[in-house]
């Protein structure tokens, strides 16, 4: 088992990154809802003070190597097993349309960020945890301007 326990399967980490989110989101005044299943393609959904709602997709966060930004997958994987041909397909599949924002969890930070999904693109992105170097900042985002 190890000095702290055994490792952590990539599900529980992803389930105790939406508690974090979960936590995060009622403390600065979101309502939280958990849809009853598996089968949607976001984890929860939020209702602002307002009465709106809104469809958040759960993600974990990473830190860079030399810890600069903060890296988190839009996009999940999709494994398919096709019987005529006896081969397993795998692609990469988005949630623009089917979510409305990331709500992304860093373990090593322990912090939230809710992020518009339209704000990236549709693999990987990343927020920077301090500004670059580069004279143009057009097109940076600032994990501050994001976290809850």
């Amino acid at each position: 088992m190890g000095l702290f326990g055994p490792k952590k399967h990539t599900k529980r980490v992803g389930e105790e990154s939406e508690a974090m989110i979960a936590a995060r989101l009622l403390e600065v005044g979101y309502g939280v809802a958990k849809p009853l299943g598996e089968s949607t393609r976001y984890d929860l959904i939020i209702e602002d003070g307002d009465g709106a709602f809104w469809r958040v997709q759960c993600k974990t966060g990473w830190l860079s190597g030399n810890k600069e930004t903060l890296m988190f997958a839009t996009a999940s994987n999709h494994y398919h097993y096709r019987a005529k041909s006896g081969r397993n397909t795998n692609y990469r599949r988005g949630y623009l349309g089917q979510a409305d924002y990331f709500a992304v969890y860093s373990p090593d930070l322990r912090k939230a960020y809710l992020i518009p999904v339209t704000h990236f693109g549709s693999n990987q992105a990343s927020l920077h945890l301090v500004p670059t170097n580069a004279n143009n900042q057009h097109g940076i985002k600032m994990a501050e301007d994001y976290e809850l």
